[in-house]
């Protein structure tokens, strides 16, 4: 396959599982446990998942007419469906950069992996974990490195106050908090 078409099949990987893109020049940061979770999750659709669907599809193929075959079908594009997550999982943990936010434990400075409490201009507080862009749950607070909340209050420390761009203008965030896993 060409380049061309190796970098549409990979901007399409990402735009269907709904990923940020990797800045250009990037690594992946990742905490250690978010690397584990990738890694298992492409283990599983290597050995597991892949194996028993080219199984039942070559079964579907045995029985004839592929064209009204529901299980041939189907198991073709399920295929698919984890070639093309086995292709974004390959692509993400090749660029990993796995970085263990304990080795900050007890620092008040903000830095990959910290779990951020701050106050807004409104008095409103937020907890936020700054994570890599394949853990982020901004419901749950886990935020990416590269979110906009998240650039502003790198390096900053508790009691520093940061200025964050957004649509309505500059908005000021007070740092109240600043915590690290424990080291195991």
């Amino acid at each position: 396959m060409n380049q061309t078409a190796n970098n549409s099949q990979d901007a399409d990987d990402e735009e269907n599982f709904g990923a940020p893109p990797i800045p250009p020049g990037s690594k992946n940061y990742m905490t250690p446990e978010g690397h584990l979770r990738m890694k298992a999750e492409l283990l599983n659709l290597i050995d597991v998942e892949r194996p028993e669907v080219v199984q039942v599809v070559s079964w579907a193929a045995s029985n004839g007419d592929r064209s009204e075959n529901g299980d041939y079908l189907y198991g073709k594009r399920r295929l698919r469906q984890i070639d093309s997550r086995i292709r974004f999982l390959t692509k993400r943990l090749d660029l990993a950069e796995v970085v263990d936010p304990s080795i900050h434990h007890g620092s008040d400075q903000i830095f990959f992996g910290a779990t951020v409490r701050y106050e807004t201009q409104s008095g409103e507080e937020h907890t936020v974990t700054i994570l890599g862009i394949d853990e982020l749950d901004p419901l749950n607070g886990k935020i990416s490195w590269v979110s906009p909340v998240a650039r502003a209050l790198t390096k900053a420390r508790e009691g520093d106050a940061v200025m964050l761009r957004t649509p309505g203008g500059l908005e000021e965030l007070i740092v109240l908090e600043v915590r690290y896993p424990e080291p195991n």
